[in-house]
């Protein structure tokens, strides 16, 4: 269902882009907890370990505890307004601009839209238009989750216009270079691996049918999450350091602070300060995430798809019938 196929083409672009939303919104509600954490532990400078002076953030459990007892459970969903927004907006774009070049590649080209290299291709392309599309509510929404107590930004509005009185209409594209570079591959991945994934459980168990196939458009997506995830973690967390450039004194709280110039001084920082490992700070939690966000982003578009599928074929019986 995920990409053209010419067998059984019955969602349209605006139903693609309204499935794709419905996903999107779902996801983010349920795994905004572990997104949390994640960009906690990124921004970070200490390392992630009880051992290490002043380091805030030791573990998953240790930072859920933490982060509870200090800010209250209404923390983890921190920035969850810009967070909604821009999981509606990338899953209306992305699948929508998806099944779009997917049929564009299989009428145009040599290649099948189910072909794995076309998957890859378009994912990709298609994460991009999306990310350039939603990149604001992504800093926003990274700025709201990373701040403490006091707060420094009341409310969406609040930061909107903080943002752009004193750091100007830039600030909002903080981070795109390294988002561009790392969703390419990250996105093509999901979507080719999920591909492969999914032919490969035919061939092993062709009887399956759609009896399981929830399930299997479940854990498909998972192990796709997974590694595409772990292949291009440091460009996120480089992504993550860089759209709090300006916003130093809210993290005052957690720890040690760094100003980067750019992407090529962030990486010479970290590597210098922090070592290799601090490019994959935050790892754990971002593949937890990885694996259920990709899962059931994968899972509720396909569930959305069939459901507008059935509610257009019972549709088209009805008027026969009249």
């Amino acid at each position: 269902m995920v990409g053209y196929d010419p067998g059984s083409s019955c969602v349209s672009t605006a139903e693609a882009a309204a499935a794709g939303s419905a996903s999107g919104f779902v996801t983010r509600l349920l795994v905004s907890p572990l997104d949390v954490i994640k960009i906690r532990f990124q921004l970070q400078i200490e390392q992630l370990s009880s051992k290490t002076p002043g380091a805030k953030y030791h573990g998953i459990l240790q930072a859920a505890r933490r982060i509870s007892w200090e800010e209250g459970l209404v923390a983890f969903w921190k920035g969850h307004v810009p967070a909604q927004l821009l999981s509606v907006g990338y899953g209306a774009v992305q699948f929508m601009v998806f099944e779009n070049m997917t049929r564009l590649a299989h009428n145009v080209t040599s290649y099948s839209s189910r072909d794995s290299l076309v998957h890859f291709t378009c994912g990709g392309l298609s994460a991009c238009t999306a990310v350039v599309a939603v990149q604001p509510l992504d800093t926003l929404r990274t700025r709201l989750a990373a701040q403490g107590e006091p707060k420094v930004y009341q409310n969406l509005r609040h930061a909107v216009v903080t943002m752009y009185q004193t750091e100007g209409p830039r600030t909002f594209y903080r981070g795109l270079t390294p988002t561009v570079i790392a969703v390419f591959p990250n996105a093509g991945l999901q979507f080719s691996l999920y591909n492969i994934l999914q032919q490969f459980s035919e061939w092993v168990i062709p009887a399956e049918g759609k009896k399981g196939g929830n399930v299997k458009n479940l854990v498909c997506g998972s192990c796709a999450g997974i590694i595409s995830k772990t292949l291009t973690y440091p460009f996120d967390l480089f992504k993550k350091r860089l759209q709090v450039r300006g916003f130093e004194q809210a993290r005052a709280a957690f720890g040690q602070v760094r100003v980067y110039s750019g992407l090529l001084d962030c990486i010479r920082q970290i590597m210098q300060e922090e070592g290799p490992g601090g490019f994959f700070k935050g790892l754990s939690p971002s593949l937890l995430k990885a694996a259920v966000s990709t899962g059931l982003t994968f899972f509720w578009y396909e569930l959305f798809c069939s459901l507008l599928c059935s509610l257009k074929t019972a549709d088209s019986i009805a008027r026969k019938e009249r």
